[in-house]
């Protein structure tokens, strides 16, 4: 689509390109955090990813408050932990093994993921080296020990018991048992481990506990953790899991061609943007749908969502500056920015519904509020085949005849590819033999021969008793003129007259077409016709150089006497 009718849709509220906001879509939300109907934008700011992580809460353009966190945060959510009044939401970030939950904007939990079991020969290995006096017989003991490489390690550390500890990598929400809006969520947690964790909201207990054959990278949840439930898990090995209520393990397995960038949930389809530049479709049950492909690398992923219209599409952020929204595989919108976009945000903002956030991979920070005229139209606005190329077929179902068939060709291929290959041969030798045929005997609408390269068509007029025939001649050649030629028609002499029956031709000049007519009398009364045969001859030749033959069309003249 043209920019200036995609910027029609969209007012540009804010752009500040240098908000210093480095985060990705995981790391943002938009929550009421007062209970006062205004939305605030809550950002897990990484810094320069190793310093100056924070977490900022911004209130219209401008920036609300920040606290210092300790680590990277890998996730960001705001979740409902209680009935109590007034119902303001809490905020978790999730940063290395712990994730700090805040409420009205200070700390107020920090929950610790659960150590992992640690090998028995290294914490045999451990007590030994505690128990050891001596600096000879702990080196002794270190020598067969790669991971204890130092012994002033040991003297240090010693005295703590050996622990093994892994790290979050994306967190999410689960509705407890109400869908509401203002319903309690369960904060929904994966590990480097390959764990999934669903925690209780008030106890920040465990209360169920997954596990996926990958490490996760992305994840989506929805339902209720006391009805039905789905997470879709996105994980390092390039496969997608599907994980339900009272199954530890995958229900289903969605393998991809290339690992996935982005994953967000549309409906009850689940949308995947992959590293191969493509935008792919699934049921939830992992069958796929559709594939759309995109210009450039995907970025950001994001849902768009407006319940007061109905209206549901896919934000996808790109590296050639652009974000395009997706209806299914339908590109109805684009949106040109400034930079590079690494999150994507859409929700209500302040009291605006319609508000889109973005932050650029410079640091910026994009907001654009969308019209209220604003209306998309369903057709796929990207080059590439219709739509109903897309539409799946009803195919019906395998009848008896056809599974009976299908068995037949099976037991017998052998036989009836040789049968196939057998009539496949004597076809291609009878054409053969015609084409041979009608080349010796010039019957063929074009001459064979290279000296004189002759063309002719004959047409039929009336509907009798009298028919006009003519002959369209031409000469084929480049340059050289055709001389000395005649025609000769061959007929029934009683049914047909002719008035002239033979002609000659002294010249035929290159590139012309010379009409000769001729009249031809019916002389039955039968109602029957017959072949009127056209030779076109050279002098000193006996074979001719053209033949033709004429169908007469019945005459109808005196079929009506």
């Amino acid at each position: 689509m043209k920019e200036n009718s995609e910027t029609s849709k969209w007012l540009d509220a804010h752009y500040d390109p240098v908000a210093n906001l480095y985060t990705f879509s995981s790391c943002i939300a938009l929550a009421d955090l007062h209970g006062d109907g205004e939305n605030k934008l809550v950002v897990g700011d990484l810094g320069t990813g190793s310093c100056n992580m924070k977490l900022k809460v911004y209130r219209g353009t401008g920036l609300m408050s920040e606290n210092t966190l300790l680590d990277l945060p890998t996730g960001l959510v705001s979740f409902l932990m209680d009935q109590h009044e007034p119902r303001t939401p809490a905020i978790a970030v999730a940063s290395g093994p712990f994730i700090y939950v805040y409420k009205n904007l200070r700390p107020y939990f920090k929950f610790t993921l659960p150590p992992l079991e640690v090998n028995a020969l290294e914490q045999d290995v451990w007590n030994q080296a505690r128990e050891v006096t001596t600096t000879f017989e702990m080196f002794s003991i270190l020598t067969c020990c790669t991971f204890l490489s130092e012994l002033a390690f040991v003297n240090l550390h010693k005295a703590q018991p050996i622990r093994r500890q892994t790290v979050i990598t994306c967190i999410g929400t689960l509705k407890k048992n109400m869908a509401d809006e203002d319903a309690v969520s369960c904060l929904v947690i994966c590990t480097e481990s390959k764990d999934v964790y669903i925690l209780d909201p008030e106890a920040f207990t465990i209360l169920s506990k997954m596990s996926v054959p990958s490490a996760p990278t992305q994840m989506d949840v929805t339902g209720q953790f006391d009805v039905e439930f789905r997470i879709t898990v996105a994980c390092r090995n390039g496969n997608i899991y599907i994980l339900r209520r009272d199954s530890p393990k995958p229900k289903y397995c969605i393998e991809l061609s290339s690992h996935p960038v982005g994953l967000v949930r549309m409906g009850k389809s689940v949308v995947v943007g992959c590293a191969q530049e493509t935008l792919q479709g699934f049921t939830q049950k992992g069958k796929k749908l559709w594939t759309a492909c995109l210009p450039a690398p995907v970025t950001t992923m994001g849902v768009m969502d407006l319940p007061t219209r109905g209206f549901q599409a896919v934000l996808v952020g790109l590296a050639n500056c652009e974000v395009h929204l997706y209806r299914d595989k339908n590109l109805i919108s684009t949106i040109k920015t400034p930079d590079v976009v690494t999150s994507i945000c859409f929700g209500r903002y302040g009291r605006e519904d319609g508000t889109l956030i973005m932050t650029t991979k410079g640091g910026g920070l994009i907001v654009k509020i969308l019209k209220r005229t604003a209306v998309f139209d369903d057709r796929d606005s990207a080059p590439g085949p219709p739509l109903a190329q897309s539409i799946r077929l009803n195919i019906p179902k395998k009848t008896k005849l056809y599974v009976d068939q299908t068995m037949r060709e099976r037991e017998n291929a052998v036989a009836m590819h040789r049968a196939f290959q057998m009539d496949l041969s004597r076809l291609r030798l009878a054409a053969a033999r015609a084409y041979v045929k009608a080349l010796e005997s010039s019957l063929t609408p074009m001459s064979s021969s290279l000296s004189e390269p002759l063309k002719m068509n004959a047409v039929v007029q009336g509907l009798g008793p009298s028919f006009k025939l003519t002959l369209n001649i031409q000469n084929t050649a480049a340059c050289r003129p055709v001389m000395n030629l005649a025609i000769s028609f061959l007929y029934d002499e009683s049914l047909y007259s002719m008035r002239t029956a033979f002609f000659k031709i002294p010249l035929l000049v290159p590139g012309l077409n010379y009409p000769i007519d001729t009249f031809v009398e019916c002389l039955s009364d039968k109602g029957i016709s017959d072949i009127i045969k056209v030779f076109v001859l050279r002098e000193g030749k006996s074979a001719p150089l053209l033949t033709a033959h004429i169908n007469m069309p019945v005459s109808e003249g005196l079929a009506l006497n």
